[in-house]
């Protein structure tokens, strides 16, 4: 049996049966999820992880091959990943199935259009997860069941799921949805209530809030505090991961970068400041493995590297790539990649200096988690004239959406046929068909002007282009009609005089890895990036703190595998002490050094 771990001791004290790990993305959820599964292995428990995330990275921190079941990857500790396109076929199939043979074929192919949307892959995922919570027999041989689950946005609507659906079944007396007929759901109902008990049950349930020293991404862990709180998720505990302390050898960014930690910490808001917390150091060694988890856990440093130079070749400055932009005139810009990489950082970046150049410019985001007031807070006094800043306000939208509904299909409705349509447009579903019919209202701006995009979080932002072909059905069968944003939106997106997609990570392996396969799924729909920026490199930023320099290091094979994936288009940003707040500072990020050495 391992010794007592020196990290997460807090967390790991008599911890409930369920665990569920949550924070906005990039600030080690799966990680430190990993790691406490790892260390109740090693203490003699048994332990089942299981990630929830439709971007999920778990079988690269544990160094294994996982699926939809269960597979060992140490003694005691087993790992799963619910694939929600996989479980969504499954779902289809399970609904469909039944049918064939004794439905005549355009019968099936209705039933199987309804199950088409973005709405049916979160509720076959949802009703895995509702399994393994609510079913004794799926998990009762583990003492324990982990779940990483996916960036906050979408774990606040995953959670939330229980009520809804109940809610949904409950007051639905007319057998149709959003995902079909509602059989299937109703015989489930117990079960999805037993889930909801488990969350709300303290002594069962604990929600581990995972947050870096960073203001949006503590503010994001606020925020689902209070919004878990009010769902009945009442036992709640703080993780801080990655607080750095400097050697105070004089490297100006490794004290800056103390500073922000420890002014951070000390200055919790009072949601996160009245739970118990465990507070996580930065560590200078890759955590992947199963022995990098243990060594995280207890508090065991690996030495690294801090004296060999390297060299990585030519880099773009970012002021190169928007000189390519600005040609046009006009068009798209989208950064995309996993969620806490700098996306928001980029477009306003980009949209600044193209207004800067006398361009008229819509600066928007689809991110569930808005961050884009945060970052423009300090520059938003200046921003020039030609800069249209803006939101697709998940509520907003839906109410909206809702309305011109009701107004062009509910006319002339008998009482019965109004209360099917009515009750068709409160599932949880039409939030996602509304946003994404303005996300391609807003797509279509870009005709005359650029529209410079934040968007979602890699697996949200896939499942959102991957939707296009179907949307338009569903938003049929609801009554919306058939938008022609929508219909061109693949023709758009997939066309590079138009559309101009910017990769953007972290210089890691996930993150990397990440965006790697985020190119793949996009080269296959034939949308090709444009260039892949690389930001918060401690080596750009020629560190001299061993902690740091250490880390440093490590990114030189990191950046060589960038270049395998995007040839010479390649950004480099440098870490920076502070995040830009200014029109002068982002436009210092433009000019970035081209060399790194």
């Amino acid at each position: 049996m391992a010794s007592k771990p020196k990290i997460l001791e807090g967390l790991l004290n008599a911890p409930p049966r369920f665990l569920f790990f949550t924070g906005k993305g990039g600030v080690g959820k799966t990680s430190t999820a990993a790691a406490t599964a790892v260390s109740l292995a090693d203490q003699g428990q048994r332990v089942l992880l299981v990630s929830t995330d439709p971007a999920s990275n778990l079988d690269e921190v544990l160094g294994a091959s996982l699926g939809p079941l269960p597979n060992q990857v140490m003694p005691g500790l087993d790992a799963m990943n619910i694939d929600p396109v996989a479980s969504a076929a499954t779902y289809r199939e399970r609904v469909v199935g039944p049918y064939r043979g004794l439905l005549p074929e355009s019968a099936l192919r209705s039933i199987e259009e309804q199950l088409s949307g973005a709405c049916t892959v979160e509720i076959a995922a949802f009703d895995e997860f509702t399994t393994l919570l609510a079913e004794p027999s799926a998990t009762d041989k583990y003492d324990h069941v982990i779940f990483d689950t996916a960036p906050t946005g979408h774990t606040l609507r995953l959670l939330a799921l229980p009520g809804a659906w109940s809610d949904f079944i409950d007051t639905n007396t007319l057998g149709t949805s959003c995902i079909g007929p509602l059989a299937g759901l109703s015989n489930q109902q117990d079960r999805y209530r037993r889930a909801v008990a488990t969350l709300a049950d303290a002594t069962k349930t604990v929600l581990v809030l995972v947050a870096r020293p960073d203001a949006i991404a503590i503010e994001e862990a606020a925020r689902a505090s209070l919004e878990l709180g009010a769902l009945g998720i009442g036992r709640q505990r703080l993780v801080l991961n990655g607080v750095f302390v400097a050697t105070g050898d004089g490297d100006p960014l490794a004290d800056a970068m103390a500073a922000r930690s420890r002014l951070l910490v000390q200055n919790l808001p009072a949601t996160l400041a009245g739970i118990d917390r465990d507070e996580v150091g930065l560590v200078d060694f890759s955590l992947d493995g199963i022995d990098g988890l243990r060594a995280f856990v207890n508090g065991v440093r690996q030495e690294g590297p801090v004296s060999q130079e390297v060299a990585i070749g030519e880099t773009r400055a970012l002021d190169d790539l928007i000189d390519e932009l600005a040609r046009r005139g006009s068009g798209l810009v989208l950064a995309m990649g996993k969620g806490g990489v700098g996306k928001t950082t980029f477009a306003v970046s980009v949209a600044l200096e193209l207004a800067r150049r006398g361009h008229e410019v819509e600066l928007t985001t689809t991110d569930p988690a808005d961050h884009l007031g945060a970052v423009l807070a300090g520059a938003g006094q200046s921003v020039a004239s030609q800069l249209h800043v803006g939101r697709i306000d998940p509520e907003v939208v839906t109410r909206s959406y809702t309305a011109e509904v009701l107004a062009r299909a509910g006319t002339g409705l008998g009482e019965d046929a109004l209360a099917v349509l009515k009750e068709d447009l409160r599932s949880p579903c039409t939030e996602e068909i509304a946003v994404f019919g303005e996300f391609a209202r807003v797509v279509a701006h870009a005709n005359d002007h650029f529209v410079v995009a934040d968007t979602a979080p890699t697996g949200h932002t896939v499942l959102l282009l991957d939707s296009a072909q179907t949307y338009h059905r569903e938003a049929a069968r609801q009554g919306g009609g058939e938008s022609p944003e929508v219909m061109q939106l693949l023709e758009r997106l997939s066309d590079p005089e138009y559309t101009s997609v910017v990769v953007v990570t972290l210089p890691e392996a996930t993150p990397v890895h990440e965006a790697a396969s985020l190119q793949a799924d996009l080269e296959r729909a034939g949308i090709h990036p444009k260039a892949w920026v690389v930001n918060q490199s401690l080596l750009a930023a020629r560190v001299t703190d061993p902690m740091l320099r250490a880390r440093a290091m490590r990114e030189a094979e990191i950046l060589q595998e960038v270049a395998q994936y995007a040839g010479d288009r390649v950004v480099v940003v440098p870490m920076l002490g502070e995040a830009p707040q200014t029109i002068e500072e982002f436009h210092e990020l433009l000019g970035v050094t081209a060399t790194i050495r």
